[in-house]
């Protein structure tokens, strides 16, 4: 072969060779992207959207105080005795069936789930965003609640009961942990939330005298007569009137 011969088969195997080289590089950065993009995807199932970008550009510390949020507890009454002898899965599936449904709710109106513990599910409405209608919001969440559950049916045959706790006041939010973080609250109102559910009555809406005071224009509440509060003794609370 001649020189010019050799050397247009020279160029045109390195051509070929950095074209594969190219389409190399092009498929890894497109994987890579992919990997990004479902990080960031299971990122914004565990936190909201504002705080995994803060996360995203800092290390440091996320914890903000509010003023006042509504903060709901839900349990479903009596749930270990009525799994007891259940199949494992049939347990998981339909907590998973609930609470979806809680999960779809609580994005209708636009609140932001805290965590389930158990047979237990928290969300909070007025974080990380501000909103002057979170009293509202979290009670229509709550009324539907209900109303979602009693589509289902219990283990052998029972129905599905909640019970359902609201409490109105100053919160601080934020990330903890460093490899499983969650996204959490922290405060007496939560405390006090958390009591509302755990002293109260199946298939009822129990709220604060906080709760009642935002809300009293707009639907109807029953006294209580004073219950005993773990950390606060006697208290007066309040029944929704559905």
């Amino acid at each position: 072969l001649s020189l010019d011969a050799r050397m247009q088969i020279t160029a045109g195997n390195m051509l070929m060779m950095g074209l594969f080289a190219f389409a190399a590089v092009l498929y890894l950065m497109r994987e890579v992207e992919r990997y990004r993009q479902r990080a960031d995807d299971l990122l914004l199932n565990i936190l909201p959207g504002s705080i995994a970008a803060r996360l995203k550009e800092s290390s440091d510390t996320i914890a903000d105080g509010y003023n006042e949020v509504s903060v709901l507890f839900a349990d479903i009454v009596d749930f270990t005795t009525l799994s007891s002898g259940a199949d494992p899965v049939e347990i998981v599936n339909l907590l998973n069936d609930i609470f979806s449904l809680f999960d779809d709710l609580a994005a209708k109106y636009g609140l932001e789930k805290i965590k389930t513990i158990g047979d237990a599910y928290m969300v909070a409405a007025g974080i990380p965003e501000p909103r002057p209608d979170h009293a509202e919001t979290i009670i229509q969440f709550a009324i539907d609640m209900l109303e979602a559950v009693e589509t289902y049916g219990g283990f052998h045959g029972q129905p599905i009961h909640l019970r359902v706790g609201i409490n109105t006041g100053p919160v601080v939010a934020g990330v903890i942990g460093r490899q499983k973080f969650i996204y959490d609250l922290w405060g007496d109102a939560v405390n006090v939330a958390s009591r509302m559910e755990s002293n109260g009555l199946a298939n009822q809406i129990q709220v604060t005298e906080a709760v009642k005071e935002k809300l009293e224009s707009y639907y109807k509440f029953e006294e209580r007569d004073p219950i005993y509060i773990k950390g606060k003794g006697m208290m007066v609370t309040y029944l929704l009137q559905v």
